[in-house]
């Protein structure tokens, strides 16, 4: 007998009744050290003072209209984005996947605007991941993915990981634009190199594409900037947000310039309850917080110090960690041995870790972790290590 809930998830017995700061309280009675973040999600920690505040005078007050009427918060939140990034103009969803979605549309439209509707397709690279909609899976081709659900959405080709000249050979006629995660997630932590990020907006800028941005997981501070796609000094066209803009709260956002915006008018796309009032209140929370003077000087110390602790690890356990992968707080663990033994040997010590493709263990503590947390974990991971030797 099926169960209530669709059975497409696997977790282990475990569940949570609360969350404090970078700790989960499971309904087993132990306290886990969150290291996972709800997959980059809860990235001030959880129930973070701030953040519960906003949602909690919102909530007293307003919590839904639509977009038929205006939402003065959504107009706070795009400004600050805006102000802070390439971007012109924003659109507010519910999740990544919609705003990847979103991106997906305004290249399309932008084209065909242009007098160019032959020119839809679109570049990915293998091992990205995008969302589960139907277009997203295609944008990321991945193979396991996609089983299944065949046939594909048409207008998506992708090439090897960092292979540029796989890249300027798919580029044809029909190429609209480029879509990469500048550190992929999902994928395994592989970091994309400035280089090649520079590369891809130079291919843009020569050929007439769209370079668009997946910082779905890379943003929002997690890398130390406030979005990846900074250390390279590049700037996209389009750029996709969500997990940690509101901070456990549901919203994404898609951003563009001005260029590429206008070519969306009223009727064009839509949300129910994108940018809703409530999702407004956090997001808006979360920008107050990590636009703070020294916030992100201060993740950017902390994950130094993070990565060089993990990296002593990986010496000290060559058996277990075959290499140490990532930027700032999105750091991989490459594993020699199933990455599932590491990370349950982890939640057996009190630890919460994500698994990623490529046999990789996804660390993501949030970015008000403390050096004392740091410390426990590396801890953690150490005796976790321990226990798979031999």
């Amino acid at each position: 007998m099926i169960s209530a809930i669709l059975p497409v998830y696997a977790p282990p017995n475990l569940s949570f009744e609360r969350g404090e700061g970078s700790y989960l309280f499971g309904s087993d009675g132990r306290r886990y050290l969150d290291f996972g973040s709800g997959i980059a999600v809860t990235a001030l920690g959880h129930a973070h003072p701030h953040l519960v505040k906003a949602l909690q005078e919102q909530a007293a007050k307003l919590w839904h209209t639509s977009n038929l009427f205006k939402i003065p918060g959504q107009q706070k939140l795009a400004q600050r984005l805006v102000d802070a990034t390439f971007a012109d103009t924003v659109f507010f969803t519910n999740s990544g996947a919609e705003a990847v979605e979103c991106g997906i549309k305004m290249v399309r439209k932008y084209f065909d605007d242009n007098g160019q509707p032959e020119r839809y397709r679109i570049i990915g690279f293998e091992g990205s991941f995008h969302g589960r909609t139907m277009a997203t899976l295609a944008a990321a081709g991945n193979k396991k993915y996609l089983a299944g659900f065949e046939p594909n959405v048409d207008g998506f080709d992708i090439v090897p990981f960092n292979d540029l000249p796989a890249l300027k050979k798919a580029i044809g006629p029909e190429t609209a634009a480029i879509l990469i995660e500048p550190v992929q997630g999902e994928g395994g932590v592989r970091p994309v190199p400035p280089q090649f990020l520079k590369a891809l907006r130079d291919l843009c800028d020569e050929h007439g594409l769209l370079l668009f941005l997946d910082e779905v997981q890379s943003g929002m501070g997690r890398t130390g900037k406030l979005f990846a796609h900074e250390w390279a000094g590049v700037t996209p066209d389009i750029m996709a947000v969500a997990k940690g803009l509101g901070g456990g709260f549901p919203v994404g956002a898609c951003l563009a310039t001005e260029k590429v915006g206008q070519c969306m008018k009223p009727g064009n796309h839509g949300s129910t309850f994108g940018g809703n009032p409530l999702a407004m209140a956090v997001g808006n929370a979360v920008m107050d917080v990590m636009l703070k003077d020294g916030f992100l000087e201060d993740v950017r110390q902390k994950a130094n110090h993070f990565r060089q602790q993990l990296s002593m690890l990986a010496d000290k356990h060559p058996d277990v960690i075959e290499d140490v992968r990532g930027s700032g707080m999105l750091m991989g663990l490459k594993c020699k041995k199933a990455n599932t033994a590491l990370v349950d040997a982890m939640r057996e010590r009190g630890m919460l870790a994500v698994t990623a493709g490529d046999n990789v263990v996804r660390l993501l503590p949030p970015l008000t972790v403390s050096e004392s947390e740091i410390s426990e974990g590396i801890d953690i991971i150490d005796a976790a290590c321990g226990s798979l030797n031999g």
